[in-house]
């Protein structure tokens, strides 16, 4: 089984793209402490969310999750 680096690509996207997690907390509807929590490994998003995000990114699941 591989294992899931999403908080550390999330971080990288977000980062590559320019944006604070502010901003992606803005695009994604969700408070910043959200961003930052996915980002720290406390929680992960749900599936709509994670889809929400491989949109903002242009990314696909397999893409942000491996």
């Amino acid at each position: 089984m591989r294992e899931v680096h999403f908080a550390e690509n999330l971080k990288n996207l977000r980062i590559s793209a320019g944006m604070t997690q502010k901003q992606l907390a803005y695009l994604m509807e969700v408070d910043q402490r959200t961003i930052s929590a996915w980002e720290k490994k406390v929680c992960e998003p749900s599936f709509e969310l994670l889809a929400k995000l491989c949109q903002i990114f242009d990314e696909s699941f397999d893409g942000i999750l491996s």
